[in-house]
């Protein structure tokens, strides 16, 4: 008998799933070369043709399920990670785990999701559980806690100054710069801003940003053209409601550059409820480039992150981290954001215009 063979077992009853041990002696094979064929190894290639397509055959006939607790021991890894984020509701959330679903897909790692919602408390229970269920890192997508973990830890638009993190950002001084220019390329001067919440991560620098580039152009940020968003909110309402209000204090400006998209819409809607139009009347700029932006009426001029990047980028570097404990990693990687016009923006209109 050929030292490859071994004693054969019988196939299970029922169709019930099969480990690697049970499956190399039903097809008389040694585990090692049961394992190269499933796990697609280069050393596979040695082995013929056809006793690799007899052990995928014999892997779907007899519902193999590979052991992931097994290998977790061996390679000393869960295969996991913990991901935490404010929501999970449509909108920049949704675009950075296309990334990183689509990367942790590829390198066959798991997620845990925890949404805290901007409660404090659950800021720090959730990396305590997660630790519990022996996650190998975390990452954090716009969540500002300060976690200090011995885990891997990369942080997505969270500025997080934890030691040993990498943070992936946006640079919000070229965005602020790509937005602000093509306004005043429009002829507008007289601009309403609209600055985040307080609790994202991002608010303080994407406005420190604004306030930057519109010095250097020459634009004057008038507290009375400027809206403070008090809630973090993925229904467009979070515009509508300050936009609403601002309409009725003055009409003296044609141009508002909001905080995202999300908003951007809610602040359409008001100006069309308030008799006006978009960008006759009034151009409107957004921020991120949600899936739903170009498909709006009108369609919404705005400052693309590379959300999908930034999360493909979050996934490969704490796969990396956790896969190589000893390298050096950068406290900050920078993304470039890219302005995409569409049709919310347009000339300033004349004075003599908006006065009638």
């Amino acid at each position: 008998m050929s030292p490859d063979r071994k004693d054969k077992a019988e196939p299970p009853q029922d169709g019930e799933p099969i480990n690697l041990k049970q499956l190399a002696s039903i097809l008389q094979l040694s585990q090692t070369t049961v394992s190269l064929v499933l796990n697609n190894s280069p050393a596979a290639k040695s082995i013929p043709a056809h006793t690799r397509e007899r052990v995928l055959q014999g892997a779907k006939k007899y519902h193999y399920r590979p052991n992931y607790f097994a290998r977790s021991l061996r390679k000393n890894r869960s295969m996991s990670i913990g991901v935490l984020a404010p929501d999970l509701s449509e909108g920049y959330f949704t675009m950075v785990m296309n990334g990183v679903e689509e990367y942790l897909l590829r390198a066959e790692y798991f997620y845990f999701t925890a949404s805290h919602y901007w409660n404090q408390d659950l800021m720090q229970e959730y990396p305590r559980l997660l630790v519990e269920r022996a996650v190998d890192g975390f990452l954090l997508l716009n969540t500002p806690s300060e976690i200090r973990s011995p885990l891997p830890t990369v942080a997505i638009s969270a500025h997080n100054q934890s030691p040993g993190v990498t943070n992936i950002i946006l640079d919000h001084r070229k965005a602020a710069d790509l937005a602000l220019k093509h306004l005043y390329d429009l002829g507008h001067r007289n601009i309403a801003f609209m600055k985040g919440p307080n609790i994202i991560p991002d608010t303080e620098y994407r406005w420190r940003s604004i306030l930057e580039v519109a010095q250097e152009l020459g634009m004057k940020v008038r507290a009375d053209y400027c809206l403070q968003l008090e809630a973090d909110s993925w229904s467009p309402g979070v515009g509508y409601g300050p936009m609403r209000d601002l309409l009725a204090r003055t009409r003296d400006f044609t141009a508002i550059f909001c905080f995202n998209d999300i908003s951007a819409i809610g602040v359409i809607r008001a100006i069309y409820d308030a008799g006006l139009s978009v960008p006759g009347d009034i151009s409107v700029i957004g921020f991120d480039d949600i899936m739903s932006a170009g498909y709006h009426q009108p369609s919404l001029t705005t400052v693309r992150q590379p959300l999908r990047e930034m999360g493909r980028e979050g996934a490969q570097v704490l796969l990396d981290m956790i896969s190589h404990p000893e390298k050096q990693f950068p406290e900050e990687i920078v993304m470039q954001p890219e302005l995409i016009v569409r049709e919310s923006t347009g000339p300033a209109p004349s004075r003599a215009k908006r006065k009638k």
